[in-house]
């Protein structure tokens, strides 16, 4: 069974579309389809992504931002993996003609640091550094956990308990375009709008915990917050 059918059972298996806010669980969660599009609204052209960028876009809430990645390389290979509760599942690779794009929510499974409008301590690194001795890795800054993006996200160093929860993208080759369909591995949202529900609230306001419904806007971190931590 090819891995587009295989979303497509596992989606009407679960009979949801988009479930409220989920507890952790290591099983597919399906939420609302989300085209991702450019800034300009356009559907993204998967072969058009810069590889080793880091791309944000928010989903499956609007307060919730997830790292969109072209590593540029096939990632073909299934990784198993578990989580802080050690629920295990399968992440099974990256889409796109070439099996190279990856997403992941950019929270982190330590402390939940995350990108927002002001700073970003967590992004993806390409190249090791003094603090960073892990090339083309997710790393923050806050307590410097390391997540391998072509390993579904699996922890690689730091304090991190688990690997970042990966976000299930389909690839339609007739068109080339990207969707968001759902999460695998362990959300962390509940504890997320607990413990920054003023911050959100302050930020975005009320449709902090909207979720995303038709689109989902791809934006260049550069532009999605004022600065980048580097360490």
């Amino acid at each position: 069974m090819q891995r587009r059918q295989f979303i497509k059972f596992c989606a009407a298996s679960a009979a949801v579309s988009a479930p409220a806010i989920a507890a952790a669980d290591a099983s597919p969660r399906f939420y609302a389809r989300a085209t991702l599009v450019g800034e300009d609204g356009a559907p993204l052209a998967a072969s058009a992504l810069p590889a080793n960028r880091n791309l944000v876009f928010d989903y499956p809430y609007e307060a919730t931002p997830c790292f969109l990645l072209n590593l540029g390389r096939p990632l073909r290979e299934s990784v198993r993996l578990e989580t802080a509760d050690h629920r295990s599942y399968v992440w099974s690779g990256g889409v796109g003609a070439r099996r190279s794009i990856v997403a992941y929510s950019a929270i982190c499974a330590h402390k939940l640091t995350y990108p927002t409008r002001q700073i970003s301590f967590i992004s993806y690194r390409a190249e090791a550094s003094a603090r960073n001795p892990h090339a083309q890795v997710i790393h923050c800054c806050s307590e410097h956990s390391q997540y391998d993006p072509a390993r579904g996200a699996r922890v690689v160093a730091g304090p991190a308990p688990q690997p970042l929860a990966a976000i299930l993208l389909e690839h339609e080759p007739a068109t080339d375009s990207l969707s968001a369909i759902g999460t695998l591995g362990g959300e962390m949202f509940n504890q997320f709008f607990d413990k920054f529900r003023f911050r959100l609230a302050m930020e975005i306001g009320p449709s902090a915990h909207r979720a995303v419904d038709g689109s989902a806007r791809v934006t260049p971190l550069e532009r999605y917050c004022r600065q980048q931590v580097k360490c």
